[in-house]
């Protein structure tokens, strides 16, 4: 599929699959740094039903050395992002998500749910989740409930539940959802791992989940792209929208090429 038939399906069904997007040699870079992350941060599931009794997360994985700047600027994703959100997209959050067995499914739920705009409404979130193991209705693929990002009022949460759908995927492919989708972790009910990476987006004048700004280290940083630091949210949202005296952040901390203020464009 095209990147245009992607954001198509997104905008028609709510969800579409980029098929081995992820060159292996990354999938298994992530996976291995992935597993010393948990080891040495000491990861233990958390206890609350959202988040899962069986489930484990590492929260803000910018912050920490290995491949993870090479996350959110993926061109076979953030293309398809881009066409969804439009330009200036930030990045939200990106965390791991590694359901373990015995995992209950997670209540299905919409990630914008928290914005309080009226439904349906224009894509203001796009998240994605990549697959670092295969994905089977068997050991918690997501659930989704196609074209319910269309919904003006959601319905009774057993009939969401009751009408979702898992995403089953192969390593190496990712599911890219809008933010409006019902959607949940499946149940494990395998003795093995289901291992994803939550790689969330969210449009250039929406708050990002995670605070990028100050949840990342100077230093750290300072060794991203420009590119990478935009996408952080040190850059200026359609020439205007996070400027410093008309300057960007990135510019200003880290000598980054000047983005022009609005005001001294030229008149359309």
């Amino acid at each position: 599929m095209s990147v245009q038939e992607h954001v198509e399906r997104l905008d028609d069904v709510g969800w579409t699959i980029v098929e081995q997007a992820i060159d292996p040699r990354l999938i298994d870079e992530l996976e291995a740094a992935l597993h010393d992350l948990e080891g040495w941060l000491g990861i233990s599931p958390s206890a609350n039903t959202f988040e899962g009794a069986s489930t484990k997360r590492v929260f803000n994985l910018l912050v920490h050395e290995g491949p993870w700047p090479e996350v959110p600027v993926h061109p076979a994703i953030a293309s398809v992002i881009e066409g969804v959100l439009g330009e200036g997209f930030l990045i939200s959050s990106l965390a791991s998500v590694s359901i373990g067995p015995g995992e209950a499914a997670q209540p299905i739920h919409a990630d914008d749910q928290m914005m309080r705009i009226a439904k349906p409404h224009f894509p203001t979130v796009c998240n994605t989740m990549w697959a670092l193991t295969d994905f089977t209705d068997a050991n918690g693929a997501t659930r989704l409930v196609p074209g319910s990002h269309h919904w003006k009022t959601p319905k009774y949460r057993e009939a969401v539940e009751a009408e979702s759908i898992p995403a089953e995927m192969a390593r190496g492919d990712v599911l890219i959802w809008t933010g409006s989708l019902w959607h949940g972790g499946g149940a494990n009910t395998t003795d093995g791992w289901r291992t994803g990476i939550a790689m969330n987006y969210c449009a250039g004048f929406i708050r990002q989940q995670e605070n990028q700004q100050l949840g990342i280290p100077p230093e750290r940083m300072a060794t991203f792209s420009p590119k990478l630091r935009q996408m952080c949210g040190l850059g200026i949202y359609r020439g205007l929208i996070g400027n410093i005296d008309k300057k960007s952040p990135a510019e200003l901390l880290y000598g980054d090429p000047p983005q022009t203020h609005l005001w001294d464009q030229d008149p359309i």
